[in-house]
Formats: C-alpha cells, structure tokens, sequence
C-alpha cells in the first residue's frame, strides 16, 4: 500500500511514544505542486449566449514527479508523475469492450509466437476514443481517466445539446468543468454573428483556437500547437497522440503562393517584361500548395497535410510520463510485457550469439534470432548488394570447410 507522506513542519512531540502513533510517510513529491490559476475574466465581456468560451489559465508546467520511501527494494527506484486530478472511479462501460485474444500474448490464431516478449499483463478493457470529433457544439469535460491502453489521458465529454457521451485524448491543462467544441462540421451560425457574417482571420483565431477545440488545419493559426493530426480529410486523427507530443503549424499554402505572387509583381514593377504563362506542371503544384498546410513534428520531420485534415490545439496529455520509472520488473509483467534476453546469454542452440566461453559471441557477424544478419546496413542498403553479400559469405564459409579451417 502506498500513502502519500504527511508534512508536520513545526511539531514537537514531549514524549517518544506518541510519534509512534502518527501514520507513517510513503511518499513525497521531487517538485513542489504548482498551484492552480483561478480562471481570469476574460470571459466576462463575451456575450454568454454564445457557444464559446475561453479556457482557464493553468500554470501547471512543472516536472511533478513522486517519489516513494524504500520501505521495500521494489519502492526504492518508484517514480510516478504526479496526476491527482484523475478520475479515481471505472470507466463509461458501454464506450468499453473487453480486450481478448488478438494482441495480448503476441500469439496468432494457431497459438505460435509472433510477437515476442508479449504476454500476461492485467486484465484490460478497450476505450472506444473519438478520434474524429465530427458532432459539433458545445461539449463539457465531465473528468479525466487513465487509459491502460495509451500513455495520454482520455476526456470524458457530455454534449451540451445532445447529452451524448465520448471520449477524446485529453489535452495537457485539460480539467473537468472546462468546455471545448469541433468546428469540424463548419462555422456555427452564432461564431458567423461575431465576425460580421465575413470571414475575419483574426476574430476567428481568438474565438476558436483554443486548448481541446478540433479545428481543420486551415482554421489552425500559424504557429499554433496541436496534437491528434489527420492525414486524411474526413478521418480521425493519427498523429501526435503519444502523451506529450505535439506538431507545430510552420506556414500555409494560402501564404506561400500569396508571397510567391507578390514577389513577381515586384520583380516585374521596373522592367517592361510581360509574365510568362503557367505551365501545367506549375499549375498542378500551386494547386496542391494551395490544398496543404505545412506542419512539423516532435521528431523534426516536416510534413504536408491537407487543408481539411482535423487537428486539435493543445499538447498531448501526460508529458512527464517520460520521467516515470517501474521500479521492478513485476510492474513490467502487469504492463503485458516479458522479459528480454540478450542472445550472448543464451545457449549456442538457442542463438547464434550463444555458447563459447565468456562474454564473446565468437568470431561471426551480429545476427538475429533467426540467423539473419541484424546490422552492418542489412536494413538501408538495396536488397540485391544484401543478396549479393550474403552469397559472397555463404561461399566464403563453404571454401574455409573444404580447406579445413572449421
């Protein structure tokens, strides 16, 4: 059992035996907590009737990582990220299905191992997440849950106008009682009313970008973080759903041909050339300039996206998750994983690194379970140099056996 540790700053106790009768410290916290921010009134000027409303300011940036008391060699090296808004109860049961079978134990339908050091783990049932947000209007965050079956928390969400329940990937500073919507469906009529019944860049980016709101890509200002991004128009997001990625928006197709236009009118201001026509091929590519919006990745990566491809704002949930440490090898077996043995500390029959004497695999190439070679650029270069190179050793070896060397 692990209690959290209680602070008695200040207290002395005239007698020994009475510290024997307070609770006993479990826990502490590696960074102090981070207060919340009370919600500002921003919102106080904003009409209530309408259907948007900003989120509350949270300064809760810090690394909170808990630490527990050695009372056991398993709590020693403990590390959670401190979570205690989590909803502490069991899920939605009809957003549920149990998990069986199919991608537990790394077996397939003839029970041989495909996958190995699969197997095990707790009993777990599937959340059916909402990864397109299509259903718009206004939606309340009823709480936040743990989901065994990804590292980012998951928003319980009720529709204000339907009632209906789902589940979305939380974004970080996401609490129960905060209000987000999907302009996946279009421009809602009230949004329309603010603007002018015009299209304003400006009042359309302070009214809708803002943490846990489903945008499509062209509605997303740039510079903005966002996470859950679609590769395809029409389908959920794929994205940047790991606890604490993000992408970044870094430019528009709308932008880059506008500037690219206006930089040949300036080019062609001073002489008396006239501007030649498009060719095809111009023509094509500007068109899917126009269609894409450029994005970059936690990796760097840089990607085109289409325009209409969904994307929330915000970061992922969870980021310090990448601070946790199980602390023992049971915690790994509950989490459906086996243990990993390195093939030099096997038998000759069980690996090709296996037997001889002492830590040496002998005088052979890294190869993999299966006698297949496993570095050396096996995996980057072509397949026929890869053919070529495993044949030249085939007969290589072939030749050493004639002449007697093995």
């Amino acid at each position: 059992m692990l209690q959290h540790r209680i602070a008695l700053k200040g207290v002395r106790l005239p007698f020994r035996c009475v510290s024997s009768l307070l609770p006993r410290s479990y826990s502490t916290g590696i960074e102090a907590h981070t207060e919340t921010v009370p919600a500002q009134s921003s919102s106080s000027s904003i009409d209530p009737s309408l259907s948007f409303a900003p989120p509350p300011i949270r300064s809760d940036s810090a690394i909170n990582i808990r630490k527990y008391t050695p009372r056991t060699p398993g709590v020693r090296h403990l590390r959670r990220p401190v979570n205690d808004h989590l909803w502490k109860g069991r899920p939605v049961h009809k957003l549920t299905f149990p998990k069986r079978g199919h991608a537990k134990g790394g077996r397939n339908n003839s029970g041989r191992v495909t996958v190995r050091h699969h197997g095990g783990g707790h009993k777990r049932r599937i959340r059916m997440v909402d990864f397109t947000r299509a259903d718009p209007g206004p939606q309340l965050v009823e709480r936040i849950e743990h989901d065994p079956g990804r590292s980012a928390h998951i928003a319980l969400l009720r529709s204000k106008e339907t009632g209906k329940l789902s589940y979305i990937v939380a974004a970080d500073g996401m609490r129960a009682g905060d209000v987000v919507q999907s302009y996946m469906a279009g421009i809602p009529e009230d949004l329309w009313r603010s603007m002018g019944g015009t299209v304003d860049p400006g009042v359309m980016a302070a009214r809708t970008a803002w943490r846990g709101n489903c945008l499509p890509l062209h509605m997303v200002p740039v510079g903005s973080l966002i996470y859950n991004v679609g590769l395809r128009p029409g389908g959920g997001g794929q994205l940047c759903r790991s606890a604490g990625t993000f992408a970044t928006v870094i430019s528009k197709g709308v932008n880059q041909v506008a500037a690219a236009d206006q930089e040949s009118r300036e080019s062609l201001a001073g002489s008396e050339e006239k501007k030649k026509p498009m060719r095809q091929r111009e023509i094509q590519a500007r068109e899917r300039t126009l269609q894409h919006i450029t994005i970059r990745l936690s990796s760097g990566e840089v990607r085109l996206i289409h325009k209409d491809c969904c994307a929330t704002i915000g970061v992922a949930s969870n980021p310090n998750k990448k601070y946790a440490q199980l602390g023992k090898a049971g915690r790994s077996r509950w989490l459906n994983v086996r243990p990993t043995v390195r093939g030099l500390a096997m038998n000759a029959q069980d690996h090709p690194h296996g037997g001889g004497r002492g830590k040496s695999k002998g005088n052979i190439d890294p190869k993999s379970p299966w006698g297949l070679p496993a570095k050396s650029g096996y995996k980057t270069r072509p397949k026929w140099k890869v053919n070529k190179a495993v044949v030249v050793a085939r007969v290589r070896n072939q030749g050493k056996r004639r002449r007697g060397y093995h």
